[in-house]
């Protein structure tokens, strides 16, 4: 069975409801999920996976959440060949319009260095997810799915 796990942090409470509807997805996928916040996790989270998610909120001026920064600078030594990923990044572009979900796009360049494939665009969330972006969640499960 395809192995899904997602890495996540939150702040306010959107992102991990994020990741949440992210594990109600791939579970309507009938795929093995394993969802575990940042700072219960290793660079070598995703070893065992076949896909790779990240969930995270951007911190301040574009910063990385503090709970990802050693998981981030570990991801560096990780060799993911043949595994797929996607990032789902939260923000607030009214507030930080230069920097909004600027640690998804961070995530998404150091996973593709990794070696792992990127299987879809980064999905960018503003601040709590609505229905519609609930269905784009879905959608973005579905994609990463089948790349794999």
């Amino acid at each position: 069975m395809t192995l899904v796990k997602i890495a996540y942090t939150t702040n306010s409470g959107n992102t991990e409801e994020i990741s949440e509807h992210l594990e109600d997805a791939f579970e309507e996928l009938e795929l093995e999920i394993v969802r575990e916040e940042a700072d219960d996790i290793d660079g070598d989270y995703f070893e065992d996976a076949d896909i790779a998610i990240i969930a995270t909120f951007t911190d301040g001026d574009g910063e990385l959440p503090v709970a990802f920064e050693d998981f981030y600078e570990e991801l560096a030594d990780q060799e993911l060949d043949g595994k797929v990923f996607g990032v789902v990044g939260t923000g607030d572009s009214e507030l930080y319009p230069d920097a909004f979900c600027s640690a998804a796009f961070a995530f998404e360049k150091a996973l593709s260095e990794t070696g792992a494939s990127k299987a879809v665009e980064t999905l960018t969330i503003e601040n709590e997810a609505n229905d519609e972006d609930i269905e784009k969640i879905k959608v973005f499960a579905k994609e990463i799915a089948e790349k794999c």
